[in-house]
């Protein structure tokens, strides 16, 4: 196993709400991307996100992590959520403030802040 896929499980196993997304929440590079952050920030997610664009190999490590293909990818308590798609249809069933709720606390908006971790370096922001 390599470092950066020990860095990925890491983020996604000690990281409330995760985001792997194409860029930052600053400067988001990708429509997907800016649908499922949206909808985490909507349901008061304490949101910490990954950028897969500096390295190629982010995105195939976290495909073979996670077994799923496509970017974003959205794990809450370490369990994979789904895409925009899923995050998006969740939210605007009034059911991914419910899965926070179940799966963080009834206190999870308290935390809610989005944060960026580069998985490459192990940085956080």
């Amino acid at each position: 196993m390599s470092e950066l896929s020990d860095r990925i499980k890491n983020v996604i196993e000690h990281e409330p709400v995760r985001l792997f997304m194409k860029g930052t929440p600053q400067l988001v590079m990708c429509g997907n991307s800016d649908r499922a952050l949206r909808a985490l920030r909507e349901a008061g997610a304490p949101v910490t996100t990954v950028d897969v664009l500096p390295d190629p190999a982010i995105r195939q490590e976290l495909s073979a992590v996670s077994g799923w293909p496509t970017i974003p990818q959205v794990f809450v308590k370490g369990e994979l959520i789904g895409g925009a798609d899923i995050t998006q249809e969740l939210a605007e069933a009034g059911e991914l403030g419910r899965i926070l709720e179940e799966r963080l606390g009834a206190g999870y908006r308290d935390a809610a802040e989005v944060k960026t971790v580069d998985v490459v370096s192990g940085v956080r922001a």
